[in-house]
């Protein structure tokens, strides 16, 4: 979308301190403004012209030229591919989604040796006890405090941000994962242990939103898309990376090594984080252009810049004019007194960030071993042979997940995110259909055939696409305090999940997944009949397609007409 609108102040500043252009070359094309910058400055009514084909023919046309004598490219680094740099710099700051990932992975291969005891009587060495005695109640209770304190963590993580900026919040994050190693490492109580896991799920919360946050603002168009599910994917490589390891460690009392090792991880991501840059819309939002400007062309070294630095320029002189005027609240955005309806989008974005949760998925991520344990019949002295039947599964399961996000994120552009949504969920839905009916005739090996599967279809779908779907979905003035609220019921519902799971496995037992086949089929009507498709789609087309109060969208009774785009697209005009 294209917003017409008078040079000012911002434009002036942007002009002096753009890099300059070489005189020689054919004017750039005029610059498009994103709905998330200057469209959204409050109490502004820019008009609109779609450009959409405009822009898919310049990123398919896209080719480096020839640079001038600085080995500048005079090429519009805003539809550049993936670089070496933005690869490494995105990849620095995800390591702390691998502390995530290890995080929420390690405490499933030792569990029973945790928990129950299982490597021998509790014995006292050094002060250290060997194992940590509790029911299943309660280990339920200690897992579950991670997501607890990622949902504390994600509320904070957003001020933090915007304060210290992205790259500052990550390094002053590794505290609590360093704190959280060191409590878990050297707990002798279930209360030390519970806060180890409590503060630890404090550095995931806010991993998950500022990794993302860095990722999306360093990206590119080109490579927006696959960076939108590196976090994901990250997550994973931390799960499937903790539980090789754990298979070494799973004796006492090696475990507290592995609860050590994110300690590890912390320092030395903090150590690499001085070595990438910030983030360029942050720079650009605090006054710091001449360091935004240094940032961007490293990140897009042999490309011209000018435009990208521009619209940044714009965005932050926008946004700090809309900021005076009042913004919506989230109860006003939620209950539809806005200027354009968006409930059915906020619903969306809340329903696919429940679903994520509740589809059993992290149930099977924490709590496999003793599942499969049980399933394979183990004895305890079985269990005492590490590595057992059920550990090596597990850590295909972890790996496989891994894989499957890498395809999903690769063919998401291609065929669609509803389509890819319906996918995963039927399939996920079939696998728990399977899974209960191996528990239930006890023949173990389709049991395990579709827990493998289970994990690889709701990793390629249903796993990744709730983390795009809200930035694809909402404009600018709604984005943070939904996203805030889909984060929020994201977490508690993993909290509610990992407490609830050991104790369903112990009262359904081989049914234990008849629940979620139920939320996983929900989730599929869901796709079915309610899900916007943004594919192709600015957001200002999907807000004024899917507007209006929550209903029925698509699906084969529904008949869709093209939208047509309003001759103006304003900021909310906040209601009575």
């Amino acid at each position: 979308m294209v917003a017409t609108d008078t040079p000012d102040n911002g434009s002036q500043r942007a002009e002096a301190h753009s890099p300059p252009r070489n005189p020689a070359l054919p004017a750039q094309p005029t610059r498009p403004v994103s709905i998330y910058h200057a469209s959204d400055a409050i109490g502004s009514t820019p008009s609109f012209t779609s450009t959409t084909s405009a822009n898919e023919a310049k990123i398919r046309d896209f080719d480096i030229a020839e640079g001038d004598e600085r080995g500048i490219s005079h090429t519009d680094s805003r539809y550049s591919h993936m670089n070496r740099w933005l690869f490494l710099f995105a990849t620095t700051a995800s390591i702390s989604s691998i502390n995530y990932g290890w995080v929420l992975g390690s405490v499933n291969v030792p569990a029973l040796v945790i928990e129950e005891c299982a490597d021998g009587p509790e014995t006292w060495t050094n002060g250290f006890p060997s194992c940590i005695p509790m029911s299943n109640i309660m280990w339920g209770l200690v897992v579950a405090l991670t997501p607890l304190g990622a949902w504390a963590g994600s509320l904070l993580s957003g001020l933090a941000a915007d304060r210290f900026g992205r790259k500052r919040t990550l390094m002053y994050n590794n505290v609590f994962f360093v704190a959280g190693a060191l409590l878990l490492c050297t707990s002798t109580t279930i209360a030390q242990m519970s806060i180890g896991r409590f503060v630890s799920g404090i550095g995931c919360g806010f991993a998950a939103n500022v990794v993302s946050t860095y990722c999306s603002e360093a990206s590119t168009v080109r490579s927006r898309g696959f960076l939108g599910g590196f976090q994901q994917l990250m997550i994973l490589t931390g799960v499937f990376t903790s539980q090789v390891v754990s298979i070494g460690l799973s004796k006492s009392p090696l475990w507290r090594v592995l609860f050590s090792v994110s300690a590890a991880i912390a320092i030395g991501q903090t150590l690499l984080l001085f070595l990438i840059p910030e983030s360029p819309k942050f720079l650009a939002s605090v006054g710091r252009l001449d360091e935004l400007r240094s940032v961007l062309q490293r990140l897009r070294k042999g490309l011209d810049i000018s435009l990208e630095f521009d619209d940044l320029v714009t965005a932050a002189d926008s946004n700090t004019k809309g900021a005076e005027m009042p913004h919506p609240t989230m109860w006003q955005v939620l209950s539809g007194k806005t200027e354009v309806d968006l409930r059915h989008l906020v619903f969306c974005a809340l329903f696919l960030m429940l679903s994520q949760q509740w589809s059993g998925a992290k149930g099977v991520m924490f709590y496999s071993t003793e599942i499969l344990s049980d399933v394979f019949d183990l004895s305890e002295d079985d269990v005492k042979k590490i590595p057992t039947i059920a550990q090596l599964l597990t850590l295909g399961i972890g790996g496989i997940g891994a894989v499957a996000v890498f395809i999903g994120m690769n063919i998401l552009d291609k065929i669609g995110r509803r389509s890819v949504l319906l996918f995963s969920s039927l399939a996920t839905t079939i696998c728990a259909v399977l899974i209960v009916v191996g528990s239930v005739l006890e023949v173990s090996t389709l049991v395990a055939t579709a827990m493998y599967l289970f994990n690889l279809v709701f990793q390629a779908g249903v796993g990744f696409i709730p983390y795009l779907c809200a930035s694809e979905m909402l404009p600018y003035y709604a984005l943070g305090s939904i996203s805030g609220l889909a984060t929020s019921v994201n977490c508690l519902t993993l909290f509610i999940v990992s407490f609830l799971f050991p104790i369903l496995d112990k009262a359904l037992e081989g049914y234990l997944f008849v629940p979620f086949i139920v939320t996983n089929f929900t989730t599929f009507l869901f796709g079915l009949f309610m899900m916007p498709e943004a594919k192709g789609k600015s957001v200002m087309e999907v807000v004024q397609e899917y507007q209006g109060p929550v209903r029925i969208v698509a699906g084969p009774f529904v008949k869709r007409k093209d939208p047509e785009l309003p001759p103006a697209f304003s900021a909310p005009k906040i209601g009575e």
